[in-house]
């Protein structure tokens, strides 16, 4: 007879320090309907899939995901990973969120590019003022 072997599970202040976030902030994400704990008694206890979920919600926080399209991927995902219907979805969502960091980027450079430009003038600015206040 083989024995079922032990989920591994975490509590909230193990992913909480894993992830460097409050605690807090995991009840707000499970209240967003993006974790979902088992309970025993007042102590959540989180799965593996709990774990990975905190994990792409905070790598997509830092791609600039909304919660709520983190929560839509999550919901596309779980709903039928085998639909032609939802991964196109899941597909179309990407794309959009692509396009998007893209012109963020191209925006980011233009701008880094501007400024380089304002700080080579203050450069050239300064340089030309030091050497005018010099006495002769």
């Amino acid at each position: 007879m083989m024995s079922k072997k032990a989920e591994v599970t975490f509590s909230i202040s193990e992913l909480a320090k894993e992830f460097d976030i409050t605690t807090r902030s995991i009840r707000f994400y499970e209240d967003q309907g993006l974790l979902s704990p088992r309970r025993q008694g007042q102590t959540r206890i989180y799965t593996k899939r709990d774990r990975v979920r905190l994990k792409l919600i905070l790598r997509g926080k830092r791609l600039g995901f909304s919660l709520a399209e983190t929560g839509r991927l999550f919901e596309l995902y779980d709903a039928d990973k085998s639909s032609g219907t939802q991964l196109r979805i899941m597909l179309e969502l990407i794309q959009e969120k692509k396009a998007s960091l893209h012109q963020q980027m191209d925006d980011i450079k233009v701008v880094l590019m501007e400024l380089v430009t304002a700080e080579n003038r203050c450069i050239d600015t300064l340089k030309r003022l030091e050497k005018s206040e010099q006495p002769e």
